[in-house]
């Protein structure tokens, strides 16, 4: 679920303005599942921009003290959530950790890095969620260390069924500042993209895996 319309709108538009977010339905990217994409997302573009930056980590914390009050700890995934978890725990006055995308070859071998209690309520804060996966990895790090995950929040999603179900099976509440359909919504109304892409744009958010461009 997305927290905001308004202010949804509002990021969608700022990451299609810092080119954040690219779409090129003609000439799509690659991803590295082999997937064909009309969409590129960098959300870490917005630590460039202090205006978008600012407004993206009140946006959060509103999240975080709307849907989960008993915060504990902030958590970031490596490596888009680490900053912005980190401008989300100064603001809130709170712990800070990260969680690596595989465990230090050397030393103490960390995931988790940073200082974590057991049963402390944690969330996790992201950049980015496409299917899922490599942020409830993150999730599943945490409770392996007794850690009590109260959910995520992200900045944007592209909302496939997969990621729903993925987050629906590990039992995390996922909240997002904006989202896929909410970004086309924006990318017309600016004349970013033009109403007659507007369907294969659509399309490709139901089936990624086997979306061909309308060329």
């Amino acid at each position: 679920m997305i927290l905001n319309k308004d202010s949804a709108i509002k990021i969608a538009e700022s990451l299609l303005q810092i080119k954040a977010i690219k779409l090129n339905p003609t000439t799509p990217f690659q991803w590295a599942s082999g997937w064909n994409s009309p969409i590129y997302c960098d959300n870490r573009k917005t630590l460039s921009y202090p205006p978008v930056r600012t407004f993206i980590r009140q946006q959060f914390v509103d999240a975080i003290n709307e849907h989960y009050p008993n915060v504990e700890v902030i958590a970031g995934v490596a490596t888009g959530g680490i900053a912005l978890g980190a401008l989300v725990a100064e603001a809130m006055g709170l712990p800070f950790i990260y969680i690596r995308s595989s465990s230090k070859g050397h030393g103490m071998q960390n995931l988790i890095e940073g200082e974590v209690q057991e049963n402390q309520n944690i969330v996790v804060i992201e950049d980015l969620i496409s299917t899922g996966g490599s942020s409830l990895k993150a999730v599943t790090a945490l409770r392996e260390n007794k850690c009590n995950v109260l959910g995520m929040v992200a900045i944007f999603t592209y909302g496939f069924e997969i990621a729903k179900n993925n987050f629906k099976e590990a039992k995390c509440k996922l909240i997002t500042l904006s989202d896929y359909d909410t970004m086309l919504e924006a990318a017309v109304k600016s004349e970013y993209v033009s109403e007659s892409a507007l369907s294969s744009l659509s399309q490709w958010r139901k089936s990624p895996d086997t979306w061909e461009p309308n060329i």
